[in-house]
């Protein structure tokens, strides 16, 4: 149960920030926008006017309203085709109603928009003429703004200064069109646009989602996200001062660059005045490249983290530690490509959080893997260390899956010993030394099998049972088993030598080997398993071994063996054995 609570719990705890758009995922997506998004070129349609600490030096501060007449009159006559001033004026001016009127002439000789800040008045500039294609749009509310005065309303367009951080308390984004009570206002780099077209009249394109796109009337369509706001690119536009006025055929916004005046933003590219942030907002509209939400953004961030994620742990845990970190790799790879790929399209398509739970998961699945593996190398070193050779210990580790629960059909030779008249030699001795004697014997079995490639299936008593082709493939098993069977004797005979020089009488060993097919492999559940083999090969071998006393020899062969092996072998006469309708054709040594 365990084994897919994990994948499941860590899937949803990793999917919630992305689909409620938490703080944290919000943030990584921006600065992973920043990041990538590419740089554009300017229009070429827009100028930025900067008044300087040296002009209000040399004009003084406030300037007087007359004096940005002045100065208004000069970029016109310098070749500017439109004015934008990012600054308001909601009051009478202290100079009097000649100051007043000096500014809105000004602004009379050419497309002219003035801006307004928004301040949580009930007040609102005048609404623009919208028409709303599919079902209502939400949009963004505006908070209400200081009116300029009236005779400054007259003779210029107005646009709210809008300049909404996001999360991060960073401005990157903002709405073209803003929802008041009354109807729809602009944007202030909105209203420049449409200013400069001598449009009427806002489209405002929706589908199922929200807001799809804005549309004025002399420009092409521009990609927003559900709530109509437009990404900004941060473009150099052209910026130039009262001395230089370099402004022939460009929309000129102005605005104070001067210390103290006008407060700077914090925005993705540093701090920048109101009057740069939304000439930016205008050339971005301009932009058609320029990068955008798609209303289906957040579908496919979760699509691709839903399959790319729980594709990461399936590989990570059905494929080896190798393959599945190669794996893993080259799907983090493809999931950053397209990531930086739809960004350089303009498609602002986040795959950083993806990114993120692949490695949390990938890290999560390659933890559990290499723990189960390593308790699974564990338990083979408990489990075969005191019957393998330890090099074939160390083969099985590395290859834990030749060990698969429930075992397989395979042909090997299986060799059966029992040390003879054991019972009745331990009826005369003290319990220490049959114990002596018990290991002693055991050991030289070991040995033996040990050095042949064989291994150990179990101890019975005095009896070994062992295996020879399992669990690692060997090569001419038998005669393997039945050189193991000629150094055990020799190794009893060295064991009894020491037991005459003790007094003890010498013991004798049966040895049945056979060859056939027999179930080998891990039978028991999966916590707790023993590797044996099972089967009629199997039980043949312990009948060979229990046969040769009564055939009179130490060592019985069965027929599978003798026909492989390399030995000369002496044919015996078959020997009835327990369970087998036919007698068993059985050899021993010539």
């Amino acid at each position: 149960m365990t084994k897919y609570l994990i994948p499941l719990v860590l899937l949803v705890t990793l999917a919630l920030p992305l689909a409620y758009q938490s703080t944290p995922t919000e943030i990584i997506k921006l600065k992973t926008f920043d990041a990538f998004v590419p740089d554009k070129e300017p229009s070429g349609y827009f100028t930025i006017l900067n008044i300087t600490d040296k002009d209000l030096e040399k004009y003084g501060y406030p300037l007087r309203r007359e004096i940005l007449a002045q100065i208004n009159v000069a970029l016109l006559q310098r070749g500017a085709i439109g004015l934008g001033l990012v600054m308001s004026f909601p009051i009478d001016s202290p100079f009097g109603k000649a100051d007043d009127d000096a500014l809105a002439e000004s602004l009379s000789f050419a497309p002219s928009v003035i801006a307004t800040f928004e301040n949580n008045s009930s007040d609102y500039p005048r609404t623009t003429g919208t028409v709303i294609m599919g079902e209502g749009a939400s949009g963004i509310p505006a908070y209400g703004v200081r009116q300029n005065i009236e005779a400054i309303r007259e003779v210029a367009s107005e646009g709210i200064a809008v300049s909404r951080p996001e999360v991060d308390s960073l401005i990157r984004r903002l709405p073209l069109l803003l929802k008041t009570p009354d109807g729809w206002v602009s944007a202030y780099g909105t209203e420049v646009l449409k200013t400069m077209v001598d449009a009427d009249t806002y489209i405002i394109k929706t589908n199922e989602a929200g807001i799809e796109e804005v549309v004025v009337q002399g420009i092409p369509p521009v990609k927003t996200d559900y709530l109509g706001r437009k990404w900004i690119s941060w473009v150099d536009t052209p910026q130039t001062t009262i001395e230089e006025m370099d402004v022939e055929g460009r929309f000129v916004f102005v605005g104070y660059s001067a210390k103290g005046v006008s407060p700077q933003l914090s925005t993705s590219k540093g701090y920048k005045y109101p009057h740069e942030i939304q000439a930016a907002l205008a050339e971005s509209i301009l932009i058609q490249d320029s990068p955008y939400v798609p209303d289906y953004a957040l579908a496919v961030e979760l699509a691709l983290f839903i399959l790319s994620v729980a594709f990461v742990y399936v590989l990570l845990t059905v494929l080896g530690v190798t393959w599945g970190l190669v794996s893993f790799a080259g799907i983090f790879s493809l999931t950053a490509y397209y990531g930086f790929y739809t960004i350089q399209q303009g498609l602002l398509i986040d795959v950083t959080w993806t990114l993120i739970s692949q490695f949390i998961t990938g890290s999560t699945a390659f933890y559990l893997r290499f723990r189960e593996q390593y308790k699974l190398r564990q338990q083979i070193k408990k489990q075969f260390e005191h019957y393998l050779d330890p090099r074939q210990v160390k083969e099985l580790q590395k290859n834990p899956e030749k060990l698969k629960l429930g075992g397989e059909k395979r042909y090997a030779t299986f060799l059966f010993t029992d040390v003879r008249g054991f019972t009745a030699l331990s009826e005369t001795l003290e319990p220490e030394e049959v114990t002596y004697i018990m290991n002693k014997a055991l050991t030289a079995q070991q040995k033996a099998v040990q050095k042949h490639g064989g291994m150990i299936d179990k101890y019975i008593g005095d009896a070994l049972f062992a295996i020879f082709n399992a669990p690692l493939d060997l090569e001419h098993h038998e005669n393997k088993a039945i050189d193991c069977a000629l150094d055990i004797q020799k190794n009893m005979e060295v064991l009894n030598d020491e037991l005459v020089e003790k007094g003890i009488k010498p013991v004798a060993i049966g040895i049945g080997i056979n060859t056939g097919y027999a179930v080998i492999g891990n039978m028991g559940s999966e916590q707790r398993f023993d590797y044996t083999a099972i089967g009629d090969a199997v039980n043949t071998g312990a009948r060979l071994e229990s046969g040769t006393k009564d055939a009179g020899v130490d060592l019985l062969i069965g027929y599978n063996t003798a026909i492989k092996s390399d030995y000369t072998l002496k044919k015996l006469e078959p020997i009835a054995a327990k369970g087998k309708k036919e007698p068993l054709q059985v050899y021993t040594w010539a």
